[in-house]
């Protein structure tokens, strides 16, 4: 069988990896070709395009780029073409991918659709092109299967794969960690700015300001794959400390953390380890986006999924630091991070357990059995 994959994103990278993974061992005569990153070109497979080339931040930044995102579609289409896979399977994405998912259906290619675009936020209508162009729509969040059936697209509940990706990790020394890395003695506060150079230059900034209030723990970033690590050693000093590729790792030996909004604030919270979720974009792209967004109270996954506040949320203005200060002294003690670890507790449940991409795998399979 010969699959093509998309994936954009960081957090499409870890998932796509775990597709892949599932679907080599369900069909070992798998030849894939993919747009991902590291974790996909551990697999196997031919990477076409790294997610670094491709990831676009902010209305403001697409435009910008708009003949590189358009050069990039037109690539797409003519790989696509040229090696014709059987199945082409999408991974969140939807500028690009829902446009290649209409190129091809008309080639005849089936269309598979994992990690849904969060159109239960925005752009709602692009509903309609997945009911037209997309075979089987596989989704993750346990509320995303209700919402394409009130469309009248099926779809199915897999699971969260990152209950996978994080129940298959071994313990870990805490001071084994600190030993390796150069870190001191001192409780860790972990900082994940996110994976794009302007976003991890803005969000470290702001949340590297609530230092003098903490003398006691060290700070430690989480290093995107897709950044080199000279970019962060600005940031470096005898408290600030950088680890890169080992975000799940520093998580789970750091007491709280301050996360920039998307994956990772699902991630920190599957990991069990109290956080505040921040994000500040331009002030015209945040605009945009409040037009466009509609009957959303939150921005972290944690807090959509449960439908209620878990975890706070700074955004634009309220992303100071007074408002850190005072929320991350919430997360390190006291009555409110005992309240979010049993909200986490909760969380899990509702995401269902392991085994999203093997279900996975198996539908794309069947997919291909239904010829």
């Amino acid at each position: 069988m010969k699959y093509y994959i998309i994936a954009g994103e960081a957090s499409g990278d870890l998932h796509g990896s775990n597709l892949m993974k599932a679907l080599m061992n369900k069909d070992p005569q798998a030849e894939i070709r993919f747009w991902g990153g590291d974790l996909m070109k551990a697999q196997g497979g031919t990477l076409v395009k790294h997610y670094r080339d491709l990831a676009f931040m902010g209305f403001l930044e697409v435009a910008m780029n708009l003949r590189t995102i358009l050069n990039n579609i037109k690539f797409c289409k003519e790989d696509i073409q040229k090696h014709k896979p059987d199945i082409l399977i999408l991974i969140d994405y939807p500028g690009f991918n829902l446009r290649i998912a209409r190129f091809a259906k008309e080639l005849g290619i089936k269309v598979v659709y994992y990690i849904s675009p969060q159109l239960w936020a925005w752009k709602e209508g692009r509903v309609e092109i997945i009911k037209k162009y997309v075979d089987e729509m596989m989704v993750i969040l346990p509320f995303e299967e209700d919402f394409y059936r009130k469309h009248g697209v099926h779809s199915h509940f897999v699971g969260h794969p990152l209950l996978d990706a994080i129940g298959g990790l071994s313990d870990i020394s805490i001071e084994g960690f600190k030993k390796e890395n150069h870190l001191n003695e001192k409780e860790i506060i972990a900082l994940l700015p996110g994976s794009r150079k302007q976003e991890v230059e803005k969000m470290l900034e702001i949340m590297l300001s609530v230092r003098p209030h903490f003398k006691n723990y060290q700070f430690v970033i989480a290093g995107a794959p897709s950044l080199p690590k000279e970019f962060y050693q600005k940031y470096v000093d005898d408290n600030v400390h950088f680890v890169s590729n080992r975000t799940y790792d520093l998580l789970r030996c750091s007491k709280a953390a301050l996360v920039t909004s998307g994956t990772a604030t699902l991630e920190t919270a599957l990991l069990n380890i109290p956080e505040v979720v921040c994000y500040r974009g331009s002030k015209i792209s945040y605009a945009i986006a409040k037009r466009l967004v509609k009957n959303i109270k939150y921005i972290s996954l944690v807090n959509l999924i449960m439908d209620r506040e878990v975890v706070k949320e700074l955004i634009q203005a309220d992303l100071n630091t007074k408002n850190l200060v005072e929320e991350l002294n919430k997360m390190i003690e006291g009555e409110k991070r005992n309240q979010v670890l049993a909200d986490y507790s909760l969380l899990r449940e509702k995401l269902g357990g392991k085994g999203a991409s093997e279900k996975a795998a198996e539908i794309v399979l069947s997919l291909n059995n239904s010829n």
